[in-house]
């Protein structure tokens, strides 16, 4: 996967991830270190930071990252956080905490995006956005690391499978061909 098409802010909901060749998008308790030591494309991270208006994550999620900023504190807007109890949970700068449906929750979040991005942090709330049609766009870095257990990024049991078209010069239905050896 080596897409260099600069991201641009165009107020859509991004399902944004880096992810285990295995699907995983983060350890069994949300822990993200599994990521250092590995280089993305130079620029990607600033980006991300120019071009994404507001965030949109889970309660799990956020109660594990503790008020930690996105992209290393280097991004700054509002964030939203999809939880059922909104009443205990520790209120941060910048942070709303929703008790609504997803669909009202990017509704919000694409307002408080101000015409750039509303990029989901969360697998749970990804996969209700797919199944409603609201993601536009699916943006993915396979990491070469088999994580084994963990947080996939679409976990759905029985569901019928969701074919993709692939953004980029290639065709909307080619795949991605990734050959690593074990370090």
């Amino acid at each position: 996967m080596h897409d260099t098409t600069p991201q641009t802010a165009a107020g859509k909901v991004l399902w944004h991830f880096a992810m285990s060749l295995d699907g995983f998008v983060a350890g069994p308790n949300h822990e993200m270190d599994w990521m250092t030591g590995y280089s993305f494309r130079p620029g990607l991270h600033e980006e991300y930071i120019s071009t994404t208006g507001a965030v949109l994550g889970g309660r799990d999620g956020w109660d594990v990252v503790d008020d930690a900023r996105p992209y290393g504190g280097a991004w700054q807007g509002p964030i939203f956080v999809l939880t059922h109890h909104p009443e205990d949970a520790t209120p941060a700068a910048d942070v709303t905490f929703l008790d609504c449906d997803p669909a009202e929750a990017v509704r919000i979040g694409l307002a408080a995006a101000a015409g750039k991005n509303l990029e989901v942090f969360s697998p749970t709330i990804g996969r209700q956005l797919l199944d409603l049609g609201l993601i536009d766009e699916i943006d993915l870095h396979l990491v070469p690391v088999l994580l084994g257990d963990g947080k996939r990024l679409y976990h759905n049991p029985g569901g019928t499978p969701v074919r993709l078209h692939r953004v980029g010069p290639d065709g909307p239905t080619s795949t991605v061909n990734v050959r690593y050896r074990p370090a």
